[in-house]
């Protein structure tokens, strides 16, 4: 295990920020480098949202998975969320699985790209306890992580499972992105939920997004925003649960947890069942 959290530090590109590590950055993880948090200081400088994006993100995702707890489903694929560091220690997802009643035995498989994600992961994680997983992976090779062995033997997919699919801001192609839901719900056995979690530009004011776009063209290349109705486009056909597509703070918040203005979170979320 040292050896392998060994490798893929040696794969760090630390002079270029990622999207997890930027989220992380923004929530006030340690799962970061400068570029990262120099980010999160130029966004902040744009449009001064990223803390509570990010927050509204992870609270987001803390939300999904106690729905799922109480709906019985004691296994989570969670792609691509960065292993929050911005969450306090024992808070965690896999923590708030299995913190339901319902579901103390809860497995939770990562599937993380970035190496420091996965080093951290597997140094801190992996070794407390048996029900969580890391493995490398990332959307856009959806098939080849389909067939991963940990993936396969880990969890069971002719139970249900729920898959949260956390960084749809890695998918340029629409198609693309509708392929990897589509092969994503194929997995799952019937019974099973698949999240979905969008960076959008929406609530960013016309004045600002020339300056917004210029940014991440420069800190993050790649990074695919899209606007409700393109996503509500991907998502077409799909089952979603109550209240639908929504800005993250939107979709079944706690009591007396205040929304404020739900465009500040940057994000859309949805949750689908599967048939």
């Amino acid at each position: 295990m040292r050896q392998r959290a060994i490798r893929n530090l040696a794969n760090l590109a630390t002079e270029k920020a990622t999207a997890t590590r930027v989220l992380d950055a923004a929530a006030g993880g340690k799962n970061n480098f400068f570029v990262d948090r120099d980010a999160v200081r130029r966004y902040d400088s744009a449009a001064a949202v990223s803390a509570t994006a990010a927050r509204a993100v992870l609270l987001f995702l803390a939300r999904l998975v106690r729905f799922l707890a109480g709906e019985w489903i004691d296994q989570l694929v969670i792609i691509g969320s960065g292993v929050p560091g911005g969450l306090p220690k024992g808070r965690q997802l896999h923590d708030i699985a299995r913190s339901h009643p319902r579901t103390p035995r809860t497995r939770v498989l990562y599937v993380e790209s970035d190496p420091l994600i996965l080093a951290n992961a597997h140094a801190t994680i992996e070794p407390i306890t048996d029900l969580v997983r890391v493995v490398e992976g990332e959307p856009a090779e959806v098939d080849d992580m389909l067939t991963d062995r940990v993936l396969n033997t880990f969890i069971d997919w002719d139970r249900p499972v729920g898959v949260l699919l956390v960084s749809g801001h890695s998918v340029g192609d629409d198609e693309r992105f509708r392929y990897i839901l589509k092969r994503l719900g194929q997995a799952a056995s019937p019974g099973s939920f698949l999240g979905v979690l969008q960076a959008t530009l929406d609530g960013i004011p016309k004045e600002l997004l020339p300056a917004v776009h210029d940014l991440i063209a420069m800190t993050l290349p790649g990074y695919a925003t899209r606007g409700r109705e393109q996503f509500a486009g991907i998502l077409a056909g799909f089952d979603l649960v109550d209240p639908g597509l929504v800005w993250v703070p939107q979709w079944r918040p706690d009591d007396g947890e205040v929304a404020g203005r739900p465009e500040e979170a940057g994000n859309y979320g949805a949750l689908a069942m599967v048939s």
